[in-house]
């Protein structure tokens, strides 16, 4: 197969100050993990593709298929909220990219071994942590956010430390682009590199945005980029909030020019329901907590829109490079330009919670029973992913609030009292509309997930896996390609954590 695929090279004809071309490092005596027959599907790939040993030699580094050309890309970043100066590809290679039946896709190894860029790093992912992000990228996919995908996971005995010693794995990622908010900022603050920074936006354009590319005037369709960003970025976070999913490192390195997920390492779905979340055990100062991921996704984008001045102002770059000073216009122009957020994420929240409650339609007043039920969760810490899931079953029948028919429900909150009220207003709001039981139960089983990747399942696949045994990772990832459905047998997968869950941890090493 890998003789008959054909391969572009777009980011590498960038040319050599956007990265650099270096090989991998192969994995000793590599096993496969897991692969995704899913992700081969989106690559036109036969599920049969890594039936061989040239493929296992791949994507874990150790040879290059035909039209392959491995390059590490660089970039600079803000990372929690501080710039952090070049940064890039510390331990991923760009392969290129695969001709795939829906456009061109990008392949990407994690794990690869050491780059100009991998600072004080070892250039290695360890099986914990590619586990988890084939996982999460896959179960996300599943769910509808967009995201990464992950192809594989290959694995070997070779040492890497971490906290402690763990053994190394490689990661392959797929993408229609890796571009981040960071490659940007590199070439206005790190490289101070206007012209670089011309020819990255305007094949960013050209290549993902295509329908910007016909707008007259550079500052315009600059100006238009930053705003589609804008409203991608909003509509994930939207997304993210509304199935209790937490990033855990939302650098301005690690956030994707198409809305995408990316960069799947401490995150965490929550369990019981916490605004003040943290998933990120490196996050001391709690600046990604599951509330603040949305105003942090906005600070990022203020990050972007400055990145971008120069070409909002038609800047061709002084002799030296340096970017000159901004007029004010063009700055509030850039503002201008990510202020529809605002409006996209607060539209797209509520639209989601609305779905999640079964509204068939906008009505005044659904915002503040929103409210009312995250609030009801929120103090009495229900489980996040039941709550809602259970909320399916309610009986909107007059004076069903507390029946039998709504126990199941009404059982995870403390202060029973208050759930009633908030009950007979929601019941209420369901009878204006006239809809069948039935009919709103299979909408919101639709949208409310019954199976999400809670740290415990994935600790429990991790910890066979290191004793070799793969077969819970990919039982795992089987059942969250299909995270709606009911799916009998499977129910211990979508009940309560148990107690020793409490006590895992993730962070930036995850």
């Amino acid at each position: 197969m890998q003789d008959t695929l054909r391969w572009r090279h777009r980011f590498a004809e960038l040319g050599s100050r956007f990265y650099t071309e270096l090989p991998s490092e192969p994995l000793p005596d590599p096993h496969w993990v897991v692969v995704s027959p899913g992700c081969a599907a989106l690559l036109g790939w036969p599920a049969d593709w890594w039936h061989s040993p040239a493929a296992l030699a791949a994507f874990s580094g150790g040879a290059l298929w035909p039209g392959m050309r491995p390059l590490a890309s660089v970039y600079s970043g803000h990372q929690f909220g501080v710039w952090a100066g070049q940064l890039g590809d510390g331990r991923a290679l760009l392969l290129g990219e695969v001709e795939a039946p829906g456009g061109p896709l990008e392949v990407q190894l994690k794990g690869s071994g050491l780059t100009p860029y991998s600072r004080m790093g070892d250039g290695r992912a360890v099986l914990r942590s590619s586990i988890r992000e084939f996982l999460c990228s896959e179960a996300m996919h599943a769910l509808g956010i967009p995201t990464t995908r992950a192809l594989c996971v290959t694995a070997s005995a070779l040492p890497v430390r971490r906290e402690t010693i763990e053994t190394a794995a490689v990661a392959t990622r797929v993408a229609p682009s890796f571009l981040r908010f960071g490659h940007f900022e590199h070439f206005t603050h790190t490289a101070r590199d206007v012209a670089a920074l011309r020819a990255l936006a305007d094949a960013a354009i050209g290549q993902h945005f295509p329908e910007l590319a016909g707008i007259a005037g550079e500052a315009e369709r600059i100006a238009a980029l930053l705003e589609e960003v804008a409203r991608r970025t909003a509509r994930l976070m939207a997304q993210w909030q509304n199935v209790g999913f937490c990033h855990g490192v939302m650098n301005t390195d690690n956030m994707s020019l198409l809305g995408l997920t990316i960069d799947y390492g401490p995150f965490g779905f929550m369990d019981a329901f916490d605004p003040g979340h943290v998933c990120n055990h490196t996050d001391e100062q709690g600046r990604y907590a599951y509330a603040r991921q949305p105003s942090v996704a906005f600070w990022n984008l203020h990050a972007l829109a400055h990145a971008l001045l120069p070409l909002l102002a038609g800047q061709a770059g002084t002799g030296d490079g340096v970017p000159q000073e901004v007029p004010q216009d063009v700055q509030q122009m850039a503002l201008g330009a990510i202020e529809p957020y605002k409006e996209v994420f607060a539209d797209a929240m509520l639209g989601g919670l609305r779905a999640k409650l079964g509204f068939a339609e906008a009505r005044e007043g659904d915002r503040e029973l929103c409210d009312g039920l995250l609030r009801l969760m929120a103090a009495d810490h229900t489980d996040f992913t039941i709550t809602f899931r259970r909320l399916a079953s309610f009986s909107s029948e007059p004076g069903a609030g507390n029946s039998a028919g709504n126990e199941s429900v009404r059982d995870l909150f403390i202060d029973r009292a208050a759930f009633d009220a908030w009950a007979a207003r929601y019941g209420e709001r369901l009878r204006a509309e006239g809809r069948a039981d039935a009919e709103r139960a299979a909408a919101m089983q639709r949208v409310n997930p019954k199976f999400v990747l809670r740290n415990h399942l994935a600790e429990t696949a991790i910890r066979r896996a290191r004793e070799g045994d793969f077969s819970e990772v990919q039982r795992l990832h089987t059942l969250l390609e299909h995270p709606f459905d009911e799916q009998p047998g499977n129910e211990a997968d979508a009940g309560f954590p148990p107690d020793w869950a409490a006590q895992l941890e993730v962070s930036c090493s995850s």
